[in-house]
């Protein structure tokens, strides 16, 4: 089960972000309960990751509000981010580590404990039998992926956002990460993710947001 909070929600209400004189993100309004998945679709540079960045905290909005429970998410931050997984569309993970040592790194970045078994047994429903203790640069992008997304399993978290997570994945780890998905929001999580393409039944029900580029 995940840790949640009471009917637990994240909102954003006229999002707008710029980069220099080209809007990205215009007057974006989402809306995610536990439960739910939305999926925002659209081509490169429609503003999908820039979004993320916002929700996440790694980047301002020049206005718009975000709202966690119906409260401004900078005044919730650090209860948001005890919530939070955030995998981005590069597998963030640090080649000169194995997938055991960058697995340890990250739970200990994020307050999560290590359980050395749970995170080879993660591994191994994953694919990564016999590559735990291999250099990840070793590895291919498929694999690579994998270990990046292996987070999802380790820690209890209400809210997943993630970017382009199926990126370099083969069609048995699309599957598997959209059950895992289908799982998630039974259980009362709730995800937002980007895609370049809609999920398929595996992932649930969920609600598509598109996103148009902007000249």
């Amino acid at each position: 089960m995940v840790d949640t909070v009471a009917t637990p929600k994240i909102e954003t209400r006229g999002l707008i972000k710029e980069y220099g004189k080209r809007r990205v993100v215009n007057k974006v309004d989402v809306h995610v309960n536990a439960g739910e998945i939305v999926g925002l679709l659209g081509p490169n540079g429609a503003g999908k990751t820039s979004l993320l960045r916002i929700l996440t905290g790694l980047s301002a909005p020049e206005s718009g509000q975000l709202l966690l429970d119906d409260e401004p998410l900078d005044k919730v931050r650090d209860r948001f981010n005890k919530q939070l997984i955030y995998v981005g569309h590069k597998a963030g993970i640090n080649g000169a580590l194995t997938a055991m040592e960058n697995l340890r790194f990250w739970c200990a970045q994020h307050s999560t404990g290590f359980i050395a078994q749970q995170a080879y047994e993660v591994l191994a429903r994953l694919g990564l039998v016999g590559l735990e203790d291999v250099p990840v640069r070793m590895l291919s992008a498929g694999q690579q992926r994998r270990v990046a997304l292996s987070r999802l399993w380790l820690k209890q978290a209400t809210f997943w956002i993630l970017d382009e997570p199926f990126t370099a994945l083969d069609t048995d780890g699309i599957e598997l990460l959209e059950s895992h998905m289908r799982e998630h929001v039974a259980n009362q999580g709730a995800i937002i993710t980007t895609s370049h393409q809609p999920l398929s039944k595996h992932a649930g029900p969920f609600t598509e947001l598109v996103l148009e580029y902007r000249l």
